[in-house]
C-alpha cells in the first residue's frame, strides 16, 4: 500500500475481507475462526489500523501488510498474525530526542506509543532486516490472553531477526518466570551464531549515534541470549572523574523495565582492567519482577585498548549461563564496542565541522537599501565543512558587496581556503578597491599562500626520490592545490530611488543570471579563469543597472551540475528556463522555487554543496 493517509482504511477493509473468506465453511480456515464473532474481527481491525498508521506516520514509505493464520491444536489455540513492514528504518522519529530514530520506535519510551497493540495482542514485536522493519502482532482466535511470562518465541524466524517482544500482561507486577537453559539454545549457537553475528554487524554498521548503538545492542541480546540487560557508556571526553551514564535498560517483559532501571542505576558495575572483555559474575539484583535468583554477568566494552562502557545482563533461573552463550556474547560485544567507538569518532568529526562551518559563514548578512535578498546554503554532508560560501556586507563609500564562492574539493582543505578568502574579500572591499582589482589581489594572495603551503609540506614531509612524473599526492599537486571559483560584485543604491548600479565579475564560477519583469533572462557577466591558478592573472568587471523588479540570481555548481543520470540541471539552459518562470516573485520565493527544481531534477539527494543568492531590486 502507498504510505499515505488512505492506507489504514485500506488495511482495515483488507483484513475484514480476509477474515470473512477464512470463516466460510470448508478447509480455508480453522474451525475456531468460523465460530469467532464480530468482536474478534473488530479487534483485528483495530490492530491493523494501529500498525499501519504507525508505519505511515513514522516511516512515510510504502507499507507491506501480511495477514497469516496459524492453525491450532488441542493444546494451542489458532492465532492471527499481522505483519506490517516499512522500507525506511533510519527515518528520524518525530517528537523524539535527536538521538532517537524510527528504527527504535517501539524502544523509545518503552513502547508506550503502541498501548492499543500491547493491550489486544497476545504478543508483538519488531523484526529487522536490511532496509526493512516489520512490526508484528499475534492475536489468538479465542481471545484468551496467555499467562504472564509465557514464552512466545517464534522459532520459525531466523536467529537474530526478532529484536523486541512484549507479551500482554495480566499482572504487571508478577515475577518473571525461571528461564533455564534449553536444549535449543545450544543447538542454535552451533547452527546460527555466525548468522546472528553477521546480522548484528549489518544493523550496527553505519550507526552514528552511540545511544542508538546501545539500544540496538540491548534489543539484539534480549530475549534471544538473556532475559534483561543494562548498558552504561563512559564519558566520551574521557574525564577521569566522569561517572558512566546509563544509556539503556531492557527486559523481555516491558513491565519489568522500570523496576530494573531503578535497581541498577544506583551504581554501575566496577570491573578491573584484568577482566578485559570476558564475563564477570555479579550479584543478582533484588527486584521482585526479576524473580528470586538467576545468573548475572558484566562485560567491559573495549575498543582500541580503551573502555567505552559496561554491559550487565541476566538470565532468571538457578542454572548458570552456558559457556557457548557467554562466548557468543563476547563476540557480539566486540562488535558493539567497535560501533560505539566509530559513532564517537563520527560525532567528534561532525562537531568540529559544525564549529568550522559557523566560523566560515557570516553570522548575519547585511540588509541592502532598496534590495530584497535571500540565500540558501545546504552542505551535501553535514559532518564535513563544505567548500561553498556566501557573504553580503557593507563596503567602502556607500557600496554594498556580495560574494558567492566555491572552493575546489571539500573537508579541511576547502575550509582552509574559505577561511582565508572571506576575510580577505572584506578587507579588500573596505579598502575601496574596484571589483576587478579585488579579484586580481585575491588571486595573488591564493597563489602565494598555496606556494608557501607547498614549500612547508616539502620541508615537513620530504618525498623519497623516485623517477616519473609527480604523483597525485605530491606537495604541489592534489590536496595542496587551492583553487577558488568566485562571483563577486558590489551594489550602489541610488539616493533618489532610481536604478541600483551593479558591478560584478565571475572567476571560473557559474555565470549570474538577470531576470527582467517581462520574464526574459540573460547572463550578467563573462566567464574568466579560476582564482589561484595563474600568477599575475588579470580580471575584468561588468556593470549593469537593476531596475525595480529586476532579479539577479547567483548560484554555485551544486545547482548547475546537479545530475540525473547522464544529464545535468543546466543542460539546454535549464536554470534559465526555471528562472524565467519566477517573474514577479519575491527574492525568497525565487530562491525556494530554484531549490525545489534542483531537488526534483534527480531521484537522490544532491551530491554537492548547494548555495544560491537572490538579489531583487525593489
Amino acid at each position: 500500500m502507498p504510505g499515505n493517509p488512505l492506507a489504514p482504511g485500506a488495511a482495515r477493509r483488507f483484513i475484514r475481507a480476509a477474515l470473512a473468506d477464512w470463516a466460510e465453511p470448508g478447509p480455508r480456515g480453522p474451525a475456531q475462526l468460523q465460530d469467532c464473532g464480530e468482536e474478534f474481527v473488530h479487534e483485528a481491525g483495530i490492530l491493523v489500523n494501529e500498525l499501519v498508521t504507525n508505519a505511515v506516520v513514522h516511516a512515510g514509505t510504502s507499507v507491506d501488510l501480511l495477514c497469516r493464520l496459524e492453525s491450532g491444536d488441542a493444546t494451542e489455540p489458532a492465532a492471527l498474525v499481522i505483519e506490517v513492514s516499512d522500507h525506511h528504518p533510519a527515518r528520524a522519529l518525530r517528537g523524539a530526542p535527536r538521538s532517537v530514530r524510527d528504527d527504535e520506535l517501539l524502544a523509545y519510551e518503552h513502547g508506550r506509543g503502541l498501548h492499543v497493540v500491547a493491550a489486544l495482542a497476545e504478543c508483538w514485536g519488531i523484526t529487522y532486516r536490511p532496509g526493512l522493519k516489520t512490526v508484528w502482532a499475534r492475536l489468538t482466535v479465542n481471545g484468551e490472553p496467555p499467562e504472564q511470562g509465557a514464552d512466545h518465541h517464534d522459532e520459525t524466524r531466523r536467529p537474530g531477526e526478532t529484536l523486541h517482544r512484549a507479551a500482554r500482561a495480566t499482572d504487571a507486577h508478577a515475577p518473571a518466570p525461571h528461564r533455564t537453559p534449553r536444549r535449543h539454545d545450544r543447538d542454535w549457537v552451533n547452527r546460527g551464531a555466525l548468522s546472528f553475528l553477521a546480522e548484528a554487524s549489518d544493523l550496527l554498521a553505519g550507526q552514528f549515534d552511540e545511544d542508538l548503538v546501545a539500544t540496538l545492542a540491548a534489543q539484539l541480546l534480549v530475549p534471544r541470549l538473556a532475559d534483561w540487560c543494562a548498558i552504561w557508556l563512559d564519558d566520551a571526553a574521557g574525564g577521569p572523574l566522569a561517572a558512566p551514564r546509563l544509556a539503556r535498560v531492557w527486559h523481555a517483559r516491558e513491565a519489568a523495565v522500570e523496576p530494573l532501571r531503578a535497581a541498577v542505576e544506583k551504581e554501575p558495575p566496577r570491573l578491573s582492567a584484568a577482566a578485559r572483555g570476558g564475563p564477570v559474575p555479579m550479584p543478582w539484583p533484588s527486584v521482585a519482577e526479576l524473580g528470586p535468583d538467576g545468573a548475572a554477568l558484566a562485560y567491559r566494552l573495549v575498543t582500541g585498548g580503551r573502555e567505552v562502557g559496561v554491559l550487565l545482563l541476566g538470565q532468571a533461573g538457578p542454572a548458570r549461563i552456558p559457556d557457548e552463550i557467554t562466548g557468543l556474547i563476547e563476540d557480539f560485544l566486540r562488535r558493539v564496542a567497535l560501533a560505539i567507538g566509530a559513532a564517537r569518532q563520527y560525532t567528534r568529526q561532525a562537531t568540529i565541522s559544525r564549529v568550522l562551518q559557523r566560523g566560515l559563514l557570516p553570522s548575519r548578512v547585511a540588509v541592502i537599501p532598496g534590495i530584497d535578498s535571500a540565500f540558501i546554503y545546504q552542505p551535501s554532508d553535514e559532518a564535513l565543512a563544505g567548500g561553498d560560501f556566501y557573504d553580503v556586507f557593507p563596503g567602502a563609500e556607500g557600496r554594498w558587496c556580495f560574494a558567492l564562492g566555491d572552493v575546489q574539493g571539500s573537508g579541511p582543505e576547502a575550509a582552509v581556503v574559505t577561511g582565508l578568502a572571506r576575510p580577505w574579500l572584506r578587507l579588500l572591499a573596505r579598502e575601496g578597491h574596484a571589483v576587478h582589482e579585488v579579484l586580481h589581489r585575491l588571486n595573488q594572495l591564493l597563489v602565494d599562500d598555496a606556494t608557501e603551503a607547498a614549500e612547508a609540506a616539502v620541508c615537513l614531509a620530504p618525498a623519497p626520490p623516485r623517477a616519473g612524473p609527480p604523483g597525485p599526492h605530491d606537495p604541489l599537486e592534489g590536496p595542496q592545490a587551492r583553487f577558488l571559483s568566485l562571483l563577486y560584485g558590489e551594489l550602489v543604491p541610488d539616493a533618489d530611488g532610481g536604478p541600483v548600479r551593479c558591478t560584478l565579475a565571475s572567476a571560473g564560477h557559474p555565470l549570474p543570471l538577470l531576470l527582467r519583469p517581462d520574464g526574459s533572462v540573460r547572463a550578467a557577466a563573462a566567464p574568466q579563469i579560476l582564482l589561484g591558478v595563474i600568477e599575475g592573472a588579470r580580471y575584468e568587471s561588468e556593470s549593469l543597472s537593476l531596475d525595480p523588479g529586476d532579479t539577479l540570481l547567483c548560484v554555485t555548481d551544486g545547482v548547475t551540475e546537479r545530475r540525473s543520470g547522464g544529464r545535468m540541471f543546466d543542460d539546454a539552459d535549464g536554470l534559465a528556463t526555471v528562472l524565467a518562470g519566477c517573474a514577479g516573485l519575491t527574492a525568497a520565493e525565487v530562491a525556494e522555487r530554484i531549490k525545489e527544481a534542483v531537488y526534483a531534477f534527480g531521484d537522490t539527494p544532491p551530491a554537492d554543496d548547494l548555495a544560491l543568492l537572490v538579489l531583487r531590486a525593489g
